[in-house]
């Protein structure tokens, strides 16, 4: 499934900044001369983002248990592995994804205390052999997570950014031990820098690990 193309993933706290860091790597690559595909989890699919909807935004999600919520991710992630990820690779395309199965490990294992082998198996059932080539995890802590979502919301959370400042805290430290854990996968960036020096950091980091000009 994989073919030729490049997958890199952006994981992270609420508010670390992935989506704007996103748009700028995928600028950088443009004018690389490179083919890049740009999605979201859950979501990147029309099943999928109706999915999302479920998840986040529906009437009644609040009464959502942990274990429907993982499953609902997974087929999420399913359906943009078979419909998006994989074709786009096979074409030779730049896959950049805002979260990826990590979410789910960090999300519903760490932070809802689901039980690691079930949250495996049901990562591997939706993504099968596919896995990122780079994720980087946009490093900022649980108390600057936090705040800058309620900043940007002003009140208008989702239901996830609703979560206490404890679940905030599992978050951050459940990324901090996948990247301890698979340092040939993760890398770690400081998601205090500026916007401009974090994207720069970004692109040079990509740039070494595919030998990209």
């Amino acid at each position: 499934m994989k073919g030729k193309g490049i997958f890199i993933t952006f994981e992270g706290c609420e508010g670390c900044g992935k989506t704007t860091q996103i748009n700028l790597l995928s600028e950088y690559l443009q004018k690389a001369n490179r083919s890049v595909v740009a999605t979201r989890e859950p979501g990147g699919t029309e099943i999928g983002e109706r999915v999302r909807h479920l998840l986040i935004e529906s009437a009644g999600a609040d009464n959502m248990f942990p274990e429907t919520e993982l499953l609902l991710f997974a087929a999420s992630r399913a359906q943009l592995v078979r419909e998006v990820i994989g074709p786009s690779l096979k074409e030779g395309k730049i896959i950049l994804c805002d979260r990826f199965l990590d979410s789910t490990t960090v999300y519903q294992g760490v932070a809802r205390r689901l039980a690691s082998e079930t949250v495996r198996a049901v990562n591997a059932f939706a993504v099968g052999e596919l896995m990122p080539d780079l994720t980087i995890v946009i490093n900022i802590s649980a108390d600057e997570s936090f705040l800058r979502v309620q900043r940007r919301k002003a009140g208008k959370c989702d239901r996830i950014e609703k979560e206490s400042i404890e679940f905030y805290k599992k978050v951050q430290e459940g990324y901090l031990c996948l990247a301890q854990r698979y340092p040939e996968r993760f890398v770690l960036v400081d998601g205090l820098l500026g916007v401009k020096e974090l994207s720069q950091r970004i692109w040079d980091i990509v740039k070494t690990r595919f030998l990209l000009k």
